[in-house]
Protein backbone atom coordinates (compact mmCIF):
# COMPACT_ATOMS: atom_id res chain seq x y z
CA UNK A 1 0.00 0.00 0.00
CA UNK A 2 0.54 4.13 0.09
CA UNK A 3 1.95 6.58 2.08
CA UNK A 4 -0.79 7.75 3.98
CA UNK A 5 -0.85 11.41 4.13
CA UNK A 6 -2.29 13.39 6.94
CA UNK A 7 -4.51 10.80 7.61
CA UNK A 8 -6.68 10.90 4.60
CA UNK A 9 -4.70 10.66 1.91
CA UNK A 10 -2.91 7.39 0.35
CA UNK A 11 -0.61 8.14 -2.50
CA UNK A 12 -1.05 5.36 -5.04
CA UNK A 13 1.63 6.22 -7.66
CA UNK A 14 2.93 9.35 -9.21
CA UNK A 15 0.80 10.69 -12.74
CA UNK A 16 2.92 13.64 -13.14
CA UNK A 17 5.68 16.49 -12.49
CA UNK A 18 5.36 20.28 -12.54
CA UNK A 19 7.91 22.77 -11.43
CA UNK A 20 6.63 23.47 -8.21
CA UNK A 21 5.75 19.80 -7.25
CA UNK A 22 4.82 16.30 -8.10
CA UNK A 23 1.37 14.82 -9.01
CA UNK A 24 -0.22 12.04 -7.44
CA UNK A 25 -2.74 9.93 -7.99
CA UNK A 26 -4.00 9.16 -4.50
CA UNK A 27 -7.19 7.57 -2.29
CA UNK A 28 -9.42 10.05 -0.75
CA UNK A 29 -10.42 7.87 2.44
CA UNK A 30 -12.85 10.62 3.47
CA UNK A 31 -14.70 10.99 0.34
CA UNK A 32 -13.96 7.03 -1.02
CA UNK A 33 -12.68 7.94 -4.66
CA UNK A 34 -9.44 8.50 -6.49
CA UNK A 35 -8.24 12.32 -6.85
CA UNK A 36 -4.73 14.02 -8.52
CA UNK A 37 -2.63 14.98 -5.26
CA UNK A 38 -0.02 17.93 -6.31
CA UNK A 39 2.97 17.75 -3.26
CA UNK A 40 5.09 20.51 -2.75
CA UNK A 41 8.65 19.56 -3.25
CA UNK A 42 10.45 22.83 -2.29
CA UNK A 43 10.14 24.28 1.53
CA UNK A 44 10.89 27.44 1.31
CA UNK A 45 8.62 30.58 2.23
CA UNK A 46 8.71 31.57 -1.61
CA UNK A 47 7.38 28.00 -3.08
CA UNK A 48 5.22 27.70 0.06
CA UNK A 49 3.21 31.41 -0.79
CA UNK A 50 3.04 30.14 -4.27
CA UNK A 51 1.40 27.04 -2.92
CA UNK A 52 -0.75 28.63 -0.62
CA UNK A 53 -2.15 30.87 -3.76
CA UNK A 54 -2.76 28.32 -5.85
CA UNK A 55 -4.91 26.37 -3.11
CA UNK A 56 -6.79 29.48 -2.38
CA UNK A 57 -8.13 28.82 -6.32
CA UNK A 58 -11.50 27.88 -5.80
CA UNK A 59 -13.53 28.19 -8.63
CA UNK A 60 -16.66 25.68 -10.00
CA UNK A 61 -16.67 25.27 -13.59
CA UNK A 62 -16.82 22.01 -15.65
CA UNK A 63 -13.82 23.27 -17.98
CA UNK A 64 -11.81 24.76 -14.75
CA UNK A 65 -9.30 22.01 -12.69
CA UNK A 66 -8.92 24.07 -9.50
CA UNK A 67 -7.40 22.99 -6.39
CA UNK A 68 -10.64 21.33 -4.06
CA UNK A 69 -8.75 20.75 -0.68
CA UNK A 70 -5.23 20.70 0.71
CA UNK A 71 -3.90 19.07 3.90
CA UNK A 72 -0.38 19.31 5.88
CA UNK A 73 1.77 16.74 7.29
CA UNK A 74 4.90 17.54 9.09
CA UNK A 75 6.95 19.62 6.57
CA UNK A 76 4.86 18.62 3.39
CA UNK A 77 1.70 20.14 1.92
CA UNK A 78 -0.77 18.94 -1.16
CA UNK A 79 -3.74 19.65 -2.56
CA UNK A 80 -5.98 17.80 -4.39
CA UNK A 81 -7.96 17.72 -8.09
CA UNK A 82 -10.48 16.24 -9.65
CA UNK A 83 -8.59 13.06 -11.50
CA UNK A 84 -8.38 13.99 -15.39
CA UNK A 85 -7.60 10.56 -17.03
CA UNK A 86 -7.19 12.25 -20.74
CA UNK A 87 -3.89 13.78 -21.12
CA UNK A 88 -3.13 17.80 -22.21
CA UNK A 89 -3.84 18.97 -25.77
CA UNK A 90 0.26 18.14 -25.69
CA UNK A 91 -0.62 14.31 -25.89
CA UNK A 92 -3.56 14.84 -28.19
CA UNK A 93 -1.14 16.91 -31.28
CA UNK A 94 1.68 13.66 -30.07
CA UNK A 95 -1.33 11.84 -31.22
CA UNK A 96 -2.85 12.96 -33.86
CA UNK A 97 -0.60 16.14 -35.28
CA UNK A 98 -2.70 18.86 -37.00
CA UNK A 99 -6.42 18.71 -35.97
CA UNK A 100 -9.54 19.40 -38.22
CA UNK A 101 -10.29 23.28 -38.01
CA UNK A 102 -14.09 22.24 -36.12
CA UNK A 103 -12.36 20.44 -33.92
CA UNK A 104 -10.32 22.81 -33.09
CA UNK A 105 -13.05 25.43 -32.47
CA UNK A 106 -15.03 22.84 -30.08
CA UNK A 107 -11.85 22.86 -27.90
CA UNK A 108 -10.99 26.65 -27.93
CA UNK A 109 -14.90 27.31 -27.57
CA UNK A 110 -14.42 24.82 -24.21
CA UNK A 111 -11.13 27.11 -23.25
CA UNK A 112 -12.72 30.26 -23.59
CA UNK A 113 -15.33 29.25 -21.53
CA UNK A 114 -13.01 28.09 -18.51
CA UNK A 115 -10.93 31.32 -18.62
CA UNK A 116 -14.35 33.50 -18.41
CA UNK A 117 -14.77 31.83 -15.15
CA UNK A 118 -11.75 32.48 -14.06
CA UNK A 119 -11.85 36.09 -14.90
CA UNK A 120 -15.00 36.78 -13.35
CA UNK A 121 -13.61 35.75 -10.01
CA UNK A 122 -10.53 38.56 -10.97
CA UNK A 123 -8.27 35.91 -11.40
CA UNK A 124 -5.35 36.12 -14.47
CA UNK A 125 -4.16 32.63 -15.16
CA UNK A 126 -0.71 33.96 -16.99
CA UNK A 127 0.00 30.27 -17.93
CA UNK A 128 -1.85 29.38 -20.31
CA UNK A 129 -0.29 26.48 -22.89
CA UNK A 130 -1.03 23.13 -24.19
CA UNK A 131 0.38 21.02 -21.31
CA UNK A 132 -1.65 22.79 -18.51
CA UNK A 133 -4.92 22.02 -21.02
CA UNK A 134 -6.43 18.95 -19.75
CA UNK A 135 -8.74 16.40 -21.25
CA UNK A 136 -11.29 14.01 -20.16
CA UNK A 137 -11.19 10.28 -21.59
CA UNK A 138 -14.19 10.62 -24.10
CA UNK A 139 -12.95 8.66 -26.73
CA UNK A 140 -14.40 9.19 -29.94
CA UNK A 141 -17.22 11.71 -28.22
CA UNK A 142 -17.31 15.47 -27.59
CA UNK A 143 -14.25 16.68 -26.01
CA UNK A 144 -14.34 18.20 -22.27
CA UNK A 145 -11.80 20.58 -21.56
CA UNK A 146 -10.29 21.37 -18.57
CA UNK A 147 -8.07 24.15 -17.73
CA UNK A 148 -5.55 23.78 -14.94
CA UNK A 149 -2.38 24.88 -13.01
CA UNK A 150 -3.07 27.60 -11.13
CA UNK A 151 0.24 27.89 -10.32
CA UNK A 152 1.46 31.39 -11.21
CA UNK A 153 -2.45 32.76 -11.49
CA UNK A 154 -2.85 36.03 -9.59
CA UNK A 155 -5.66 38.26 -8.63
CA UNK A 156 -6.15 41.39 -9.68
CA UNK A 157 -4.60 44.08 -7.30
CA UNK A 158 -2.30 41.04 -5.16
CA UNK A 159 0.78 42.20 -4.59
CA UNK A 160 3.37 40.15 -7.32
CA UNK A 161 5.76 37.46 -6.28
CA UNK A 162 8.36 38.24 -8.28
CA UNK A 163 10.32 41.45 -9.56
CA UNK A 164 8.65 43.80 -12.16
CA UNK A 165 11.21 43.12 -14.59
CA UNK A 166 10.83 39.09 -14.03
CA UNK A 167 9.02 37.63 -16.69
CA UNK A 168 6.49 34.73 -14.90
CA UNK A 169 5.44 31.96 -17.67
CA UNK A 170 6.45 29.54 -20.30
CA UNK A 171 8.41 30.98 -23.16
CA UNK A 172 6.92 30.54 -26.33
CA UNK A 173 3.08 31.84 -24.48
CA UNK A 174 4.10 35.56 -23.76
CA UNK A 175 1.69 38.12 -24.87
CA UNK A 176 4.23 41.34 -25.70
CA UNK A 177 3.56 43.37 -23.07
CA UNK A 178 4.33 40.68 -21.05
CA UNK A 179 7.78 40.86 -22.20
CA UNK A 180 7.82 44.36 -21.20
CA UNK A 181 7.16 43.88 -17.73
CA UNK A 182 3.36 45.02 -17.92
CA UNK A 183 1.22 44.25 -15.01
CA UNK A 184 -0.95 41.02 -16.08
CA UNK A 185 -4.39 41.20 -17.22
CA UNK A 186 -7.10 39.66 -19.44
CA UNK A 187 -5.70 40.34 -23.46
CA UNK A 188 -2.52 38.57 -22.32
CA UNK A 189 -4.55 35.67 -21.25
CA UNK A 190 -6.06 35.47 -24.58
CA UNK A 191 -3.04 36.36 -26.74
CA UNK A 192 -2.12 32.93 -25.53
CA UNK A 193 -5.10 31.16 -26.30
CA UNK A 194 -4.41 32.30 -30.07
CA UNK A 195 -1.07 30.58 -29.66
CA UNK A 196 -2.82 27.82 -28.64
CA UNK A 197 -5.19 27.70 -31.77
CA UNK A 198 -2.41 27.68 -33.98
CA UNK A 199 -0.61 24.95 -32.16
CA UNK A 200 -3.53 23.02 -32.87
CA UNK A 201 -4.15 23.79 -36.54
CA UNK A 202 -0.16 23.05 -37.23
CA UNK A 203 0.76 20.44 -35.49
CA UNK A 204 3.91 22.44 -33.32
CA UNK A 205 4.54 25.32 -31.09
CA UNK A 206 4.17 28.80 -33.17
CA UNK A 207 6.63 30.92 -33.49
CA UNK A 208 5.72 34.03 -31.31
CA UNK A 209 8.38 36.21 -31.74
CA UNK A 210 8.06 35.80 -35.42
CA UNK A 211 4.30 36.28 -35.51
CA UNK A 212 4.25 39.63 -33.49
CA UNK A 213 6.94 41.08 -35.99
CA UNK A 214 4.38 40.01 -38.97
CA UNK A 215 1.54 41.78 -37.47
CA UNK A 216 3.58 44.91 -36.56
CA UNK A 217 4.98 44.91 -39.90
CA UNK A 218 1.90 43.43 -42.56
CA UNK A 219 -0.75 44.35 -40.33
CA UNK A 220 -3.22 40.84 -40.16
CA UNK A 221 -0.79 38.61 -42.29
CA UNK A 222 -2.38 36.43 -44.36
CA UNK A 223 -3.67 32.82 -42.66
CA UNK A 224 -1.63 30.44 -42.46
CA UNK A 225 -1.52 27.01 -44.47
CA UNK A 226 -4.91 24.90 -43.45
CA UNK A 227 -6.81 27.63 -41.77
CA UNK A 228 -9.88 28.41 -42.59
CA UNK A 229 -10.49 32.22 -43.26
CA UNK A 230 -13.16 32.95 -41.26
CA UNK A 231 -11.03 31.31 -37.94
CA UNK A 232 -8.55 32.84 -39.00
CA UNK A 233 -10.28 36.42 -38.93
CA UNK A 234 -10.71 35.34 -34.90
CA UNK A 235 -7.37 33.99 -34.06
CA UNK A 236 -5.77 37.32 -35.59
CA UNK A 237 -7.62 39.17 -33.40
CA UNK A 238 -6.99 37.26 -30.30
CA UNK A 239 -2.89 38.06 -31.66
CA UNK A 240 -2.78 41.61 -32.22
CA UNK A 241 0.71 42.65 -31.03
CA UNK A 242 -1.48 45.81 -28.93
CA UNK A 243 -3.92 44.67 -26.41
CA UNK A 244 -6.02 47.35 -27.05
CA UNK A 245 -6.87 45.71 -30.29
CA UNK A 246 -7.57 42.67 -28.66
CA UNK A 247 -10.74 40.81 -27.54
CA UNK A 248 -11.56 42.48 -24.58
CA UNK A 249 -13.16 39.19 -22.83
CA UNK A 250 -12.95 35.82 -23.73
CA UNK A 251 -17.24 35.99 -23.75
CA UNK A 252 -16.55 38.25 -26.88
CA UNK A 253 -14.29 35.73 -28.32
CA UNK A 254 -16.42 33.12 -27.87
CA UNK A 255 -18.91 35.06 -29.99
CA UNK A 256 -16.70 35.71 -32.72
CA UNK A 257 -15.78 32.25 -32.67
CA UNK A 258 -19.63 30.69 -33.03
CA UNK A 259 -19.94 33.20 -35.83
CA UNK A 260 -16.94 31.52 -38.03
CA UNK A 261 -18.10 28.27 -37.49
CA UNK A 262 -20.87 28.52 -39.16
CA UNK A 263 -18.77 29.71 -42.17
CA UNK A 264 -16.59 26.33 -41.79
CA UNK A 265 -16.81 23.98 -44.87
CA UNK A 266 -18.46 20.31 -43.37
CA UNK A 267 -15.79 17.63 -42.52
CA UNK A 268 -15.05 15.62 -45.41
CA UNK A 269 -16.27 11.96 -45.51
CA UNK A 270 -14.39 9.54 -44.12
CA UNK A 271 -12.27 11.93 -42.13
CA UNK A 272 -10.38 10.04 -39.47
CA UNK A 273 -12.49 10.56 -35.44
CA UNK A 274 -10.23 11.84 -33.13
CA UNK A 275 -10.40 9.69 -30.08
CA UNK A 276 -9.12 10.83 -26.75
CA UNK A 277 -7.49 7.90 -24.71
CA UNK A 278 -6.95 7.00 -21.73
CA UNK A 279 -3.06 8.70 -20.54
CA UNK A 280 -2.82 7.48 -17.14
CA UNK A 281 -3.05 4.15 -17.15
CA UNK A 282 -4.59 1.14 -15.07
CA UNK A 283 -4.37 1.32 -10.86
CA UNK A 284 -1.34 -0.58 -9.88
CA UNK A 285 -1.33 -3.95 -7.79
CA UNK A 286 -3.47 -3.49 -4.29
CA UNK A 287 -5.79 -1.11 -5.35
CA UNK A 288 -9.36 -1.45 -7.92
CA UNK A 289 -11.76 0.80 -8.76
CA UNK A 290 -13.37 1.01 -5.32
CA UNK A 291 -10.20 1.66 -3.40
CA UNK A 292 -7.05 -0.50 -1.82
CA UNK A 293 -7.91 -3.97 -1.62
CA UNK A 294 -8.07 -5.93 1.32
CA UNK A 295 -5.53 -8.55 2.27
CA UNK A 296 -6.45 -11.97 1.07
CA UNK A 297 -4.51 -15.17 1.12
CA UNK A 298 -0.66 -15.80 -0.27
CA UNK A 299 -1.24 -17.19 -3.73
CA UNK A 300 -1.01 -21.00 -4.19
CA UNK A 301 2.65 -22.19 -5.41
CA UNK A 302 3.07 -22.29 -9.36
CA UNK A 303 2.76 -25.93 -10.71
CA UNK A 304 6.25 -26.72 -11.68
CA UNK A 305 7.15 -28.43 -14.76
CA UNK A 306 5.24 -31.38 -16.17
CA UNK A 307 2.47 -30.85 -13.22
CA UNK A 308 -0.73 -31.04 -14.75
CA UNK A 309 -2.86 -27.67 -13.38
CA UNK A 310 -5.82 -28.70 -11.28
CA UNK A 311 -8.69 -28.65 -12.91
CA UNK A 312 -10.67 -27.76 -9.82
CA UNK A 313 -11.54 -28.63 -6.40
CA UNK A 314 -9.45 -32.03 -5.41
CA UNK A 315 -11.33 -35.11 -4.37
CA UNK A 316 -10.41 -35.93 -0.68
CA UNK A 317 -10.71 -39.62 -0.09
CA UNK A 318 -10.54 -41.75 3.09
CA UNK A 319 -7.66 -43.28 3.58
CA UNK A 320 -7.25 -46.57 4.23
CA UNK A 321 -5.54 -47.57 7.54
CA UNK A 322 -2.41 -49.27 7.18
CA UNK A 323 -2.99 -53.48 7.57
CA UNK A 324 -0.95 -54.90 10.18
CA UNK A 325 2.41 -57.14 8.97
CA UNK A 326 2.15 -60.14 7.84
CA UNK A 327 4.60 -63.04 7.63
CA UNK A 328 3.51 -63.52 3.62
CA UNK A 329 1.62 -61.46 0.99
CA UNK A 330 -2.08 -61.81 1.37
CA UNK A 331 -3.55 -62.62 -2.01
CA UNK A 332 -6.00 -60.53 -3.41
CA UNK A 333 -9.76 -60.73 -2.52
CA UNK A 334 -12.13 -61.19 -5.70
CA UNK A 335 -15.38 -60.75 -6.12
CA UNK A 336 -17.23 -63.67 -7.26
CA UNK A 337 -19.11 -62.00 -9.73
CA UNK A 338 -17.44 -59.15 -11.25
CA UNK A 339 -13.94 -60.51 -10.64
CA UNK A 340 -12.88 -56.91 -9.99
CA UNK A 341 -10.26 -56.91 -6.97
CA UNK A 342 -12.01 -55.43 -3.40
CA UNK A 343 -10.45 -54.06 -0.46
CA UNK A 344 -9.01 -56.20 2.09
CA UNK A 345 -11.11 -56.95 4.77
CA UNK A 346 -10.89 -54.54 7.65
CA UNK A 347 -8.92 -57.66 9.97
CA UNK A 348 -6.98 -59.65 8.74
CA UNK A 349 -8.02 -63.95 7.88
CA UNK A 350 -7.08 -66.35 10.22
CA UNK A 351 -4.11 -68.50 9.98
CA UNK A 352 -4.42 -72.36 9.95
CA UNK A 353 -0.38 -72.56 10.06
CA UNK A 354 -0.27 -71.77 13.50
CA UNK A 355 -0.80 -73.98 16.38
CA UNK A 356 -3.33 -72.58 19.25
CA UNK A 357 -3.97 -73.66 22.27
CA UNK A 358 -7.61 -74.07 22.33
CA UNK A 359 -10.15 -73.32 18.98
CA UNK A 360 -12.86 -71.31 19.41
CA UNK A 361 -16.03 -71.73 17.91
CA UNK A 362 -16.77 -68.39 15.69
CA UNK A 363 -19.44 -66.19 16.48
CA UNK A 364 -22.63 -66.35 14.20
CA UNK A 365 -22.59 -63.65 11.82
CA UNK A 366 -26.28 -62.47 10.88
CA UNK A 367 -27.06 -63.07 7.26
CA UNK A 368 -28.32 -60.12 5.17
CA UNK A 369 -31.63 -60.04 3.81
CA UNK A 370 -31.20 -61.81 -0.24
CA UNK A 371 -30.89 -58.37 -2.75
CA UNK A 372 -32.60 -58.79 -6.16
CA UNK A 373 -30.83 -59.88 -8.49
CA UNK A 374 -29.73 -56.59 -10.24
CA UNK A 375 -27.88 -55.38 -6.88
CA UNK A 376 -24.88 -54.52 -6.84
CA UNK A 377 -22.47 -57.35 -5.02
CA UNK A 378 -21.49 -56.39 -1.28
CA UNK A 379 -18.10 -57.54 0.12
CA UNK A 380 -18.60 -60.14 2.61
CA UNK A 381 -18.91 -58.96 6.50
CA UNK A 382 -15.55 -59.98 8.32
CA UNK A 383 -14.91 -62.88 11.03
CA UNK A 384 -13.49 -61.98 13.77
CA UNK A 385 -10.00 -63.62 13.87
CA UNK A 386 -9.15 -66.16 16.73
CA UNK A 387 -5.62 -65.14 18.52
CA UNK A 388 -3.31 -67.36 17.93
CA UNK A 389 -0.88 -69.14 20.37
CA UNK A 390 2.90 -69.57 20.87
CA UNK A 391 4.84 -71.32 18.91
CA UNK A 392 6.03 -75.15 19.64
CA UNK A 393 9.59 -73.95 19.83
CA UNK A 394 8.62 -71.57 23.27
CA UNK A 395 6.09 -74.14 24.50
CA UNK A 396 8.25 -77.47 24.86
CA UNK A 397 10.84 -76.15 26.84
CA UNK A 398 8.84 -74.23 28.84
CA UNK A 399 7.12 -77.17 29.69
CA UNK A 400 9.72 -79.44 30.34
CA UNK A 401 11.77 -77.06 32.40
CA UNK A 402 8.21 -76.76 34.81
CA UNK A 403 8.35 -80.50 35.18
CA UNK A 404 11.96 -80.86 36.32
CA UNK A 405 10.87 -77.97 39.11
CA UNK A 406 7.74 -79.77 40.03
CA UNK A 407 9.57 -82.91 40.36
CA UNK A 408 12.45 -81.20 42.74
CA UNK A 409 9.89 -79.64 44.78
CA UNK A 410 8.21 -83.47 45.51
CA UNK A 411 11.77 -84.77 46.17
CA UNK A 412 12.89 -82.15 48.37
CA UNK A 413 9.28 -82.48 50.63
CA UNK A 414 9.68 -86.34 51.11
CA UNK A 415 13.39 -85.88 51.89
CA UNK A 416 13.26 -83.82 54.58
Amino acid sequence: MGEVFAGRYELVDPIGRGGAGAVWRAWDQRRRRYVAAKVLQQSDAHALLRFVREQAMRIDHPHVLAPASWAADDDKVLFTMDLVHGGSLSHLIGDYGPLPPRYVCVLIDQLLAGLHAVHAEGIIHRDIKPANILLEATGTGTPHVRLSDFGIAMRKGEPRLTEADFVVGTPGYFAPEQMLGAEPDVPADLYAVGLVALYLLGGQRPDSRAIAERFLTEGVPPAPVGVPEPLWQVIAALLQPDPRARFRTATGARKALAGAVELLPEPAPGEEPVEIFDQIGPLPEGFGPDGPLPAGPAPAPEAGPGTAPAAGPATVRPQTPPAPPRQAPEPAYASPTTGYPLAAPAHPPTRTDVPSPAPVPPMPVPQPPVAAAAAAPVAAAPVRARRPGPPASVVVPVLVLAAICFAVGIYALTTG
